[in-house]
């Protein structure tokens, strides 16, 4: 059973103007709504920061954001927790249109600077994205979706796609409300192709989403498209073997998105 998180303490939420109201979780996130204010506990303080710079600069076509709070003393970060506007929406089963906004969110981020905490990040995730890319190899269990990324990474090839600055888990994390413009209340920053973030998008729907097989082929066009769904499925399939609460269930979704990369290889 998982233990409930902490709410911010009163003195993070009065440094961020959320002194009144109580703190209400979030569905499906580790994050509290205080009134219009969102606070997030920052695992990495300098990341975090980035992001809300990030994220109070940017400026991208038909994309709404939800603008990060500074503290009363101009601090993006206080006592390990960060705090953005709540922004209105709710994550729909809009695969097609994530990917689009994935596209132009991208286009935007393009000229951003590579962040120097990507190199020394060692969570799961920069793992799995290291190895999916061939810079680092690791021993993955085979029955956690090791065996099934050995049978993959033998199809990896070269590729001359431009890396850049990408939000590399948009799925699940776009928030949609009427016919408004898609939202994004985070950045979860890489330094990979804009396509690399779009095929991640179209795994984790094929996965987890309940896509149709077809979104494959309604995104081909993008430059080396089979590589970089390869290199997305790779990613995914590196993080389930090395998190420790992965599933037979979402194991069985990355097996069924592979038949539809094995396809287009």
């Amino acid at each position: 059973m998982t233990a409930t998180p902490e709410p911010p303490p009163p003195h993070v939420r009065a440094a961020f103007g959320a002194r009144v109201e109580e703190p209400e979780l979030l569905d499906g996130a580790v994050a509290w709504r205080c009134g219009d204010v969102v606070l997030k506990p920052a695992a990495n303080t300098a990341e975090a920061a980035w992001v809300a710079q990030t994220l109070d600069l940017l400026e991208a076509d038909d994309i709404r954001v939800s603008r990060p709070v500074r503290s009363t003393d101009g601090r993006w970060v206080v006592a390990g927790w960060s705090a953005s506007r709540n922004l209105a929406g709710r994550p729909e089963p809009r695969h097609d249109e994530v990917v689009a906004m994935s596209l132009r969110l991208h286009a935007a981020s393009r000229f951003l600077a590579c962040p120097r905490f990507l190199a020394a990040r060692q969570d799961i995730y920069a793992l799995a994205d290291r190895m999916a890319w061939g810079e680092e190899e690791y021993a993955l269990q085979p029955e956690k979706g090791g065996r099934l990324y050995d049978v993959l990474a033998a199809s990896r090839r070269k590729v001359q796609l431009r890396p850049q600055v990408v939000h590399g888990d948009l799925f699940g994390n776009v928030l949609f409300a009427g016919n408004a413009p898609p939202g994004i209340i985070d950045f979860a920053p890489y330094w990979r192709p804009a396509e690399w973030a779009s095929a991640v998008v179209v795994i984790d729907a094929l996965a987890w989403g309940g896509s149709d097989p077809a979104i494959v082929e309604r995104w081909s066009h993008l430059s080396e498209w089979p590589q970089a769904l390869l290199r997305a499925l790779l990613f995914r399939l590196a993080v389930h073997a090395l998190h420790p609460r992965s599933t037979t269930a979402s194991l069985g979704g990355l097996e069924h998105a592979s038949q539809m990369v094995l396809e287009v290889l």
